[in-house]
């Protein structure tokens, strides 16, 4: 909370002699100029002044509402204002790009002619809701512009009326199926428990194994964690897998050979191993391998 600060007193002719001094003064708190031991005038400062007269809040408030519009102008996501009755009443340049359409052409349109897919969606219940009752939502919508084009949407309530916020989020949902069918397929490698499965470093160390392999080898999965997955392999069979797994990393192409596990018990056990490489946005992470008996 601002306190009352106590203005200082000085007479008026010592101020007239050391005017830049009080001046001074004056812009930390009020100076009280004297006149025959009587207050007679205050200088302050500018800034305090303003606040006395109402201008210095009325200029903040023009100086907010001029940075919050450039704020919506910069932003990515596409913004469209609505007002009451549902009609367009702005848009930013995001939205105008994303709809492939002029601003001009959009603004005081009904928001079911801006968007195609719109009235036919479950977003049109939650958008009256946000007009009549003041309600936000969040979510992600298909259809909107297009049949396969996923739109993360915001409706927030505005004075007037509101405002739809969309980001085009399709490559995301695209990633979440092809995650999905890994996860599929995955899944189906292990139920069908024939199929040895290991996931190494760029040197070779086993990261993870799955039962079948161990089970191929007669092992541990824990045992086997860390070993190098060469070592696994027959004596004979060590200078092929290295030069294919090297090869893996120069080319980035997967690779299929034939080689030999073997097992605890000193028998072989005649393979293929197909292996992938595994990348991230950065670096190699490795490799994940596949061993199916021949």
């Amino acid at each position: 909370m601002e306190t009352v600060r106590e203005p200082q007193r000085v007479p008026a002719a010592e101020f007239i002699r050391g005017f830049a001094n009080w001046r001074l003064q004056a812009s930390r708190k009020p100076v009280m100029v004297t006149h025959h031991g009587k207050d007679a005038h205050v200088l302050i400062s500018l800034a305090d002044y303003r606040r006395l007269d109402g201008k210095g809040e009325a200029e903040g408030r023009d100086a907010l509402a001029a940075s919050q519009a450039v704020l919506v102008e910069a932003i990515r996501d596409a913004v469209i204002l609505v007002d009451r009755t549902g009609r367009v009443a702005g848009v930013n340049p995001a939205a105008a790009d994303l709809l492939e359409r002029a601003a001009t052409a959009l603004i005081g349109r009904p928001l079911p002619d801006v968007l195609p897919g719109f009235a036919r969606s479950v977003l049109f219940a939650h958008f009256l809701r946000m007009l009549d009752h003041r309600e936000r939502f969040s979510g992600e919508v298909p259809g909107l512009i297009e049949p396969q084009r996923w739109l993360r949407v915001d409706l927030l309530p505005l004075p007037i009326g509101g405002a739809m916020v969309l980001r085009d989020i399709s490559d995301a949902w695209g990633t979440r199926a092809e995650q999905d069918a890994r996860r599929a397929l995955a899944d189906a490698v292990e139920i069908d428990g024939t199929i040895g499965v290991a996931r190494v470093s760029v040197r070779e160390a086993i990261e993870a194994a799955n039962p079948a392999l161990a089970a191929m080898i007669g092992a541990d999965e824990a045992a086997i964690r860390r070993v190098r997955f060469s070592a696994l392999l027959a004596a004979g069979q060590r200078h092929a897998f290295t030069e294919a797994f090297e090869g893996l990393f120069r080319t980035g192409d997967p690779v299929r050979i034939a080689s030999e596990l073997v097992t605890r018990g000193g028998s072989v056990v005649s393979v293929t191993l197909a292996m992938v490489e595994r990348r991230s946005a950065y670096a190699s992470e490795g490799a994940a391998i596949l061993a199916v008996r021949r």
